[in-house]
């Protein structure tokens, strides 16, 4: 199932443990949609710093997993996705590449963060740290790819790259310091 702390935390008693662990998953990433600062065409929200929290700390399979179950919610019309808003329509619009985005994103996280397990507190934290830059390298490239598509290469990166540079990184430093934190608990890191 991979090496996040997912797969080694008490709550993972196989399969259950595993459906609990994505239910959870999907729980948070909804509500990190409600938390949103409004942009015309692409909010900011806490989305990006859940996705890839989710794929950092559940590892790759869950961590994709519970962001794939996340967006299909969405798109069945469940209010989800940034400011409550669902349906197969944004899976098309402005936002689509930056949904389609999150999935690769939770798995390069939960990827990168796997790879460095048992190293000391400053180290792995710098390494997550660098796993969520990588996420938000992939969901910008990715949501201004498509955004260009509809509205230019120059406006999509005025609208959809810029503003999110310095949030990116704070975001990042977030995963970080919330990562780290799970795992000085969990007895992970020392």
């Amino acid at each position: 199932m991979g090496t996040g702390i997912g797969q080694r935390c008490p709550v993972r008693a196989g399969r259950k443990g595993a459906l609990i662990l994505v239910g959870v998953a999907v729980i948070l990433l909804s509500i990190s949609s409600y938390i949103e600062i409004p942009m015309v065409p692409v909010p900011i929200t806490a989305q990006t710093f859940m996705v890839l929290t989710v794929g950092a700390v559940l590892g790759p399979l869950l961590g994709t997993i519970g962001t794939v179950i996340w967006l299909l919610c969405g798109a069945v019309g469940l209010p989800v996705l940034a400011g409550g808003a669902s349906g197969l329509g944004h899976f098309m619009g402005p936002t689509a590449g930056f949904l389609f985005a999150f999935p690769i994103a939770a798995l390069t996280a939960g990827v990168l963060v796997s790879k460095r397990q048992g190293a000391g507190v400053a180290y792995r934290a710098w390494w997550v740290f660098l796993a969520g830059i990588a996420g938000h390298i992939i969901c910008l490239g990715l949501g201004v790819l498509w955004l260009s598509t509809l509205i230019g290469i120059g406006a999509a990166l005025e609208n959809g790259f810029f503003p999110f540079i310095l949030g990116g990184i704070l975001k990042s430093t977030a995963v970080a310091a919330v990562v780290i934190g799970i795992e000085l608990q969990s007895g992970k890191t020392s």
